[in-house]
């Protein structure tokens, strides 16, 4: 019986060429959406579960309060892990880890590598990453010792075994006693080469709770340990008052965050960038929309042509045949249709998954799709989607009287018309919605890059410096600026584009416990001019400034500062008075300038107070303002300059505006998802539309003879039967607005500077979508309309 169905559902769908393949196109196109964004959601969802203590291991983030500000960071100082293992039998283990670029050196290679990282001897005890070579107890236990990924190893060291050989970095030297496993994508903790913790200078300093450098992990005795040790360490810190400094009013606590919650529901960034488990839920949404847009398709394709196979039900209804064997035929239609599609959706996905893997930032393998739980979903998946979108097309051809399809009376009831306009309905104001999100998303990403930031990030190179650099500094720029294109250059500790270094400041008069948490960055005399500060009172630091901050004798140092408006309004000045004035940052010193406030973090974030103050050591990197004229010529100028000043410094460089752009690489992610999968949308949503609109014109092929017998002309039936088709679209416009308007006034709050939501994105949306449903209609319209009357007439 099995077979038979199966026989004849293929007998039928080969006879139907064009509707199988207009099908099983619609289905496998929802389909691979929906494989791909599953396979990312599941990516994201499995951060950092492949550690077998996932659920003992806890990041700490450490919560101050000083003044009036309350601050939240996901690094402590170096004695959060040793404290709370002596104090807490909570406490198994601890690991710090700190992470910075470092220049690696072997024989003739050189290289600058982001993904250096300091940590603990216990560092592959509380972690799975498996060592390939090397003892885990012993690999990182003792000063100047490092372990390399095994593509670390093959970049330096080739074929040959690497164990015992040293890697230079400036004056310290490291042995290399371990090589582990490439680390997954999949983890937040990203890292090519590891070395011991006991190499930095902090290891052999006393223990300190604010130092805040370092980002510790705990190792718990039991995963329900992490809530009972969370309730003992504010009262614990309470009594540590006098060490931290936390008195009249000002506190220091620690949060614990679980290991496997920390990428996507922490509000704190860590050793990597976080992602949001709202657009996990977003993107989850968007899986089970295109895939109901997909079943959707399906059934108004399917009962388009039920009335051309009323006859066909009619005689096998005559020749015996009863409804539920009508039923499980079509079922298996639908059942050859779905399976036909997830072969062809796994096809496509494996395609193109590399490139949605670019899209999403994420290293997504093609592995996965081998899993068993891809496998067994896929599975699921096609037996749900053949009973649900087969079903109503199952029933309603299987209960057609044969009497009536035979004698051509096989209208079908108004409840069902109903049911299909308002699957439509549903399609596109699914459709509206994305494409509503997507401009918004687009509108806010444009705003930004558009946003008059305060400082000019246009032809500005960014390059690393070291206290070589910086001791040659004056002579590296003046060979620089012999090149007519270089306009001004500058040291600093980082870029503007994410200022972090916390310090606290206050007025003279004011007590230490009234101090306020300010944001502050070290710079040289000529940080203001590269970048385009617009100084609105004051003047800008002199080679004498610098000078009166340099030497042995701290208690000499006379500091003068550079604050914007902000800091000015927290200090209870105004700008026209405030030159001159004391503040306390460092040390004591006078306010030399007020700079116009400018952005100087996302704008996720409203502009805080700034101080910048004179440094002439501890600067982090080089920014170079260039003219924009012979860009490639004159940085290969530079390149050669910086080869013969600096060859003990790989020549690395970045574009400021391009480090300004990846603060907001999430957002461009999901505005260019959203892109794509709202125009994947409106083409399913059209298939649907199409195969109603056909429906609808067999149905009312009659009518139309008639009208045109009577004198009506091609555009009075095209207008005829395209006027209801307009009126779905605006009910579903109607219905997707509040709920957009609601999402993506939501989303815009995490922006302190922002767009409005205007009427003129939604009205463009609307009309969009409108264009698109009247040229999908017009083409059944048209068709329908050009018929010979008289054979319109001879159909029924």
């Amino acid at each position: 019986m099995i077979r038979n169905y199966v026989t004849i559902a293929f007998r039928n769908l080969w006879k139907n060429k064009a509707f199988f393949l207009i099908t099983v196109f619609g289905l496998s196109i929802g389909l691979t959406c929906c494989l791909m964004i599953s396979l990312y959601v599941q990516h994201e969802l499995s951060y950092d579960n492949f550690h077998q203590n996932r659920d003992r291991i806890a990041r700490v983030v450490m919560e101050y309060k000083m003044g009036t500000t309350v601050t939240k960071v996901s690094v402590t100082g170096t004695k959060v892990a040793p404290a709370f293992k002596r104090t807490f039998p909570e406490v198994e283990s601890g690991v710090r880890l700190m992470k910075y670029a470092s220049v690696l050196k072997y024989e003739d290679k050189l290289f600058e590598e982001q993904q250096f990282l300091f940590a603990d001897s216990t560092f592959f005890d509380i972690f799975s990453f498996p060592l390939l070579q090397g003892n885990p107890k012993t690999a990182l236990a003792g000063p100047d010792k490092i372990v390399l990924t095994e593509a670390s190893a093959k970049k330096y060291f080739g074929n040959t075994d690497p164990i015992g050989k040293i890697l230079s970095s400036g004056k310290k030297d490291y042995m290399v006693t371990g090589i582990v496993g490439n680390v997954p994508s999949n983890s937040q903790i990203q890292f090519e080469f590891v070395a011991s913790f006991a190499s930095l200078s902090a290891a052999t300093k006393p223990e300190t709770w604010f130092n805040a450098n370092y980002t510790t992990y705990l190792l718990l005795k039991d995963a329900h340990a992490i809530q009972t040790l969370q309730s003992k360490i504010t009262p614990y810190m309470k009594t540590q008052a006098a060490e931290t400094g936390a008195t009249d009013g000002n506190y220091l606590t620690y949060e614990l965050e679980p290991l496997t919650r920390v990428h996507l529901h922490s509000e704190v960034g860590g050793l990597e960038p976080n992602n949001s488990i709202t657009y996990i839920y977003i993107f989850g949404a968007i899986v089970f929309l295109i895939l109901g847009i997909a079943c959707v398709n399906y059934v108004n394709l399917t009962t388009a042509r039920s009335l051309e196979r009323a006859r066909e039900v009619g005689m096998r209804k005559v020749l015996g045949a009863v409804r539920h064997q009508l039923f499980w035929q079509f079922i298996g239609e639908s059942g050859i249709i779905t399976s036909v599609s997830i072969l062809l959706s796994v096809g496509l996905t494996a395609l193109l998954l590399p490139y949605f893997a670019v899209l999403s930032g994420q290293s997504i393998s093609l592995s996965v799709l081998a899993q068993p739980t891809t496998l067994v979903g896929l599975v699921l998946a096609g037996i749900v989607i053949s009973l649900l979108a087969g079903s109503y097309p199952a029933l309603l051809l299987s209960k057609f009287q044969p009497i009536k399809v035979l004698k051509g009376d096989y209208k079908t009831s108004g409840s069902g018309l109903w049911l299909r306009k308002s699957l439509i309905v549903f399609q596109f104001a699914i459709s509206i919605f994305l494409i509503i999100a997507t401009f918004t998303i687009q509108g806010q990403l444009t705003f930004i890059q558009n946003r008059k930031l305060g400082y000019n990030k246009d032809h500005v190179i960014v390059l690393p410096s070291d206290g070589k650099i910086q001791k040659s500094i004056s002579t590296i720029k003046t060979e620089f600026k012999r090149n007519p294109n270089v306009q001004s250059i500058t040291l600093a500790y980082e870029t503007p584009t994410f200022i972090e270094g916390g310090y606290s400041m206050r007025r003279p008069d004011m007590q230490e416990s009234q101090s306020m948490y300010v944001t502050a960055i070290p710079v040289d005399e000529d940080f203001v001019k590269t970048l385009g500060l617009q100084i609105i009172a004051g003047s800008n630091f002199s080679e004498t400034d610098m000078n009166d901050v340099s030497g042995d004798d701290y208690d000499k140092y006379r500091y003068h500062y550079i604050v914007n408006e902000s800091a000015v309004k927290a200090l209870g000045w105004k700008v026209d008075e405030a030159i001159g004035k004391r503040m306390v940052l460092n040390k004591e010193g006078e306010i030399k300038a007020v700079v116009k406030d400018f952005h100087f973090a996302s704008m996720h974030q409203k502009i805080e107070p700034l101080v910048i103050f004179p440094q002439k050591e501890s600067y982090g990197i080089m920014m170079v303002k260039l003219s924009g004229q012979q860009l490639p010529e004159t940085i290969e100028f530079i390149k050669g300059k910086w080869q013969a000043l600096a060859p003990h410094y790989p020549f690395e460089y970045h574009f400021l505006d391009d480090e300004f752009n990846q603060m907001y690489s999430s957002e461009q992610r999901t505005g260019k998802i959203f892109t794509l999968f709202a125009s994947l949308a409106i083409v399913l949503a059209c298939l649907g539309l199409f195969g109603l609109a056909a429906y609808t014109a067999i149905q009312r092929t009659k009518e139309i003879g008639i009208r045109k017998v009577l004198g009506a002309s091609i555009g009075d039936v095209v207008m005829l039967l395209s006027r209801d088709f307009v009126k779905l679209v605006f009910i579903a416009f109607l219905i997707a607005t509040p709920i957009v308007w609601y999402a993506m006034d939501k989303w815009l709050q995490d922006f302190t500077y922002r767009i409005n939501l205007s009427w003129w994105i939604f009205a463009a949306a609307g009309i969009l979508t409108m264009i698109i449903a009247l040229l999908t209609v017009s083409f059944q319209a048209i068709k329908a309309a050009i018929i010979n009357p008289v054979k319109s007439l001879r159909s029924e």
